[in-house]
């Protein structure tokens, strides 16, 4: 399964896009500290919520959440390629 989920897949069937990324974050369980990556991009994503919400401001903090997940999904990342490097 890719990971990467475009735009197009994520507005023409966000149910499958949900599904795929349910499917990564399972890795989560294996991580040493998954809240210390996960809480602050809650958080970060309630704020875009609330940002946009009646507005078409541009988000300041995109820039730091794109981070947070891109460290996220590194991890994520490491924890299947090990177990894959592992299996085979």
């Amino acid at each position: 399964m890719s990971w990467r989920i475009g735009r197009t897949e994520a507005l023409s069937n966000p149910a499958a896009a949900r599904r795929k990324a349910l499917h990564k974050l399972q890795g989560l369980a294996e991580l040493d500290d998954p809240e210390a990556l996960v809480v602050p991009i809650l958080i970060d994503a309630l704020l875009i919520v609330e940002s946009y919400r009646g507005t078409r401001n541009q988000v300041s903090f995109l820039p730091d959440l794109t981070q947070r997940v891109d460290a996220l999904l590194r991890e994520l990342t490491i924890i299947e390629k090990t177990k894959e490097w592992a299996e085979g």
